[in-house]
């Protein structure tokens, strides 16, 4: 009893069961929480010591406070670690991926979670949370409180001991994945490989690098990019057959949420998923080889891929990070033909920092909430329902002056995918097991109604024959975390492969009056503005874009990813696990044979990102004029 009272008088005992459950729960959550895939007793053993050198340095930074307020601080830092581990548990559950620095800049996003966060919180969560409820209560009721007294000469090696286990992690992780800190987009095997705490270090580290690059950036990397994308690549100026077309006709953008092509003429329980689309697809411009681009920025990458043919970041969201920038968007360009560029969406304006990011890109009006009748009745998840959105945004379109470039976005099939109303469900939930997946379906038949709907009032309202029309998925709906429910929906085993197919996205241009086709073209959302500009018969100038028309006959038959997968007509390049496949037979096939592509995606990435952080098109006019003077 002596020795006990000895222990804990000194924080020995307190200290030691702090780390005891700490690492616990790190490494329980490690193991089920996220998808780490462990390929052997070397990763396991990474896995195990990951936790443990950040928290000993982290814990061990309470010993720097005075003695009066260190178990304040040490209860602090406890729970900070605590609620970075849960954060980050429940933000994968959804996005199949880890919280960075500058998603958290999205903050005011998650205020308007709704039921999507309530569906993303489990009852066993609060495993996450007792230690700290224990911890909190042993500092508070103990007679004698663990005052965690210790020598410089224990502080000094307990950071030695830091520098020791982080040595042999970051040994053992470059082991297994050579290049580990330069593939800064596989946020998994940097998890897996040097642990969550561990992760978030290197985060901040590279938030703080990227932070700078504005500040030291030139001319000079803006000649760089142009050289790529004029000449290595030949994409400016490269216009397809339907060239002015749609000369002076409206423009209406809609963003189909979390739509995945898959859905496109399938059915279920014997009926069509999307049948208005399903139609529509047979009098349009139907691509059905078009993947999203997207990154963590999820609809707001594909609003600024739509307007900008630029890629998002790797991290965070341009719309968050990067909104002070100066871009050459489309609603930019088409202002300066005469266009009226507006956005409509049934959410706060805020979200996503539209509010600001919209004023950037050129948009002479932002529709949100606020100009909205936005009631319990009306309004799921996010906000309003898609088929009142579309209602109560006719007058609204109707008092534009023509011609109007004008972008819907839609939100009721968003995530956890639910209609509070029996008369809304048009279509029983798939049978799988999983209410995610089960529930998709329903979401989807209800947008694919709302969507006929509107076309209904738009011809009803003399708005139709003027205007052309582009519908596109905005990001996948259904994460790798449902893929038992999506092998049993798809009749397939989910590997690599299909996981990148699953990456298509519907792209439908409809043109009234014009015959359409369905397209076999390799395209992705960095094609749209080019695609779209061309159809108007708006030649770009002196500008930085990665995409090419989707109409050029000379284009290459192309799509790269956020995380450097590459799809082309022949093959598929599975980034995150390093596969090659043939794209007709979906066999696995000889590294070498997709070298090229990788290497073409991480150029294009890297270029896009240069122009993000460093702000380069503010040197635009700069470089036109040199470019004249030659």
């Amino acid at each position: 009893m002596n020795e006990y009272k000895s222990l804990l008088k000194k924080g020995w005992l307190f200290f030691t069961v702090a780390i005891v459950f700490l690492w616990a729960k790190t490494y329980y959550a490690l193991k089920t929480a996220f998808t780490l895939d462990i390929e052997n007793n070397t990763q396991q053993f990474i896995l195990a010591i990951t936790p443990i050198s950040s928290i000993l340095f982290f814990l061990g930074l309470a010993f720097f406070f005075s003695p009066k307020r260190r178990n304040k601080a040490f209860m602090v830092i406890y729970s900070l670690m605590t609620f970075v581990l849960f954060a980050n548990v429940v933000y994968f559950r959804f996005f199949n991926d880890f919280i960075t620095l500058p998603v958290l800049m999205q903050y005011k996003n998650f205020l308007d979670l709704g039921g999507s966060a309530k569906a993303l919180i489990h009852p066993t969560d609060i495993l996450y949370w007792i230690d700290v409820v224990i911890l909190i209560a042993w500092t508070v009721r103990q007679k004698t409180k663990p005052s965690m007294r210790f020598k410089k000469r224990t502080v000094a090696m307990l950071y030695a001991t830091v520098l020791g286990i982080g040595a042999v992690n970051l040994s053992l992780a470059n082991q297994e994945r050579p290049e580990l800190l330069t593939r800064t987009f596989d946020r998994m095997k940097l998890v897996k490989l040097l642990g969550i705490y561990n992760y978030h270090i290197y985060d901040s580290v590279m938030t703080a690098n990227t932070s700078t690059k504005r500040v030291f950036a030139d001319s000079d990397e803006l000649t760089e990019v142009l050289n790529y994308v004029n000449g290595q690549q030949g994409k400016m100026g490269v216009q397809g057959k339907y060239y002015g077309k749609a000369a002076g006709k409206n423009v209406v953008l809609i963003s189909l949420e979390s739509t995945q092509n898959f859905v496109i003429d399938r059915k279920l329980h014997g009926q069509e998923i999307t049948p208005f689309l399903n139609d529509l697809t047979d009098d349009s411009f139907y691509f059905k080889n078009f993947y999203h681009n997207t990154g963590q920025g999820k609809t707001s990458d594909s609003e600024f891929l739509l307007d900008n043919s630029m890629y998002g970041l790797s991290r965070g969201a341009v719309f968050t990070t990067n909104a002070g920038n100066e871009f050459n968007a489309t609603p930019e360009i088409l202002k300066e033909e005469g266009y009226t560029p507006v956005a409509l969406h049934g959410n706060h304006d805020t979200f996503w920092n539209r509010d600001v990011m919209y004023k950037s890109l050129g948009y002479d009006r932002y529709f949100s909430k606020e100009e909205y009748n936005v009631t319990e009745e009306n309004s799921v998840n996010y906000g309003l329902k898609d088929i009142p959105f579309f209602e109560q945004s006719m007058p609204m379109l109707k008092g534009l002056e023509e011609p109007y470039y004008a972008k819907f976005i839609t939100m009721t099939n968003h995530y956890p995918y639910i209609l509070d109303n029996e008369k809304m469900k048009m279509i029983e939930p798939a049978e799988t097991g999983d209410g995610s997946v089960d529930r998709y379906f329903q979401t989807m038949r209800y947008q694919d109604e709302a969507v006929k709907k509107f076309f209904q009032m738009m011809k009803e309202q003399g708005e139709y024959k003027d205007t052309i029309f582009v519908l596109y998925g905005d990001h996948y709906g259904i994460s790798d975390n449902h893929n038992r429910a999506m092998s049993e929906i798809l009749g397939k085993e989910i590997r690599p492969f299909e996981r990148v197919q699953l990456q298509k996205v519907p792209l439908i241009i409809h043109i009234p009056g014009m015959e359409g086709k369905e397209m076999n073209t390799v395209g992705s959302q960095v094609d749209l503005k080019p695609t779209i500009l061309h159809l108007l018969g708006i030649k770009e100038k002196h500008d930085v874009q990665f995409g090419v028309d989707l109409f050029a006959k000379e284009r290459e038959d192309l799509a790269i990813f956020r995380d450097g997968s590459v799809v082309t007509d022949k093959y598929v390049y599975a980034a995150k696990e390093d596969i090659c496949y043939d794209k007709s037979t979906g066999e696995e096939i000889e590294d070498k044979t997709c070298a090229p592509l990788k290497q073409k995606a991480k150029k294009e990435l890297e270029l896009s990102d240069k122009v993000v952080h460093g702000d380069l098109l503010r040197f635009l006019e700069k470089n036109q004029k040199i470019e004249g003077k030659k």
